[in-house]
């Protein structure tokens, strides 16, 4: 079953004393790993900078999504990104899971209790 991970982060102190070098060093490490994960059928979707000027925006800076085959591709992009150094660097948060469609949903939000 298809899964999702959606990324909110904003760069941190570390990473804004980083010279463009340094960035560019990890960045490299980074696309090293990518490789790996697509052999898992980890998919980049999208990546951008939050617009601010949304309703509701999140208060973080940049975002990224990512589409999985499973749960097990799912974990393994979590822990590379993880295991990069990327959480010294950047405040995350992740929200991830199974997709369902519209309908599907609805009885998600429906059957919630509480």
């Amino acid at each position: 079953m298809t899964h999702y991970l959606s990324e909110l982060y904003t760069p941190k102190d570390t990473w804004l004393a980083l010279d463009p070098a340094g960035r560019h060093r990890f960045f490299e490490a980074v696309g090293s790993g990518l490789a790996d994960l697509s052999d898992l059928g980890v998919e980049p979707v999208a990546f951008g900078e939050v617009d601010a000027g949304t309703l509701h925006a999140a208060p973080h800076t940049y975002f990224a999504i990512w589409r999985l085959p499973d749960e097990a591709a799912l974990d393994a992009l979590v822990s590379g990104i993880s295991a990069s150094g990327w959480h010294d660097y950047f405040e995350t948060i992740n929200a991830a899971g199974r997709a369902v469609d519209l309908p599907g949903h609805l009885a998600q939000l429906t059957a919630t209790s509480g």
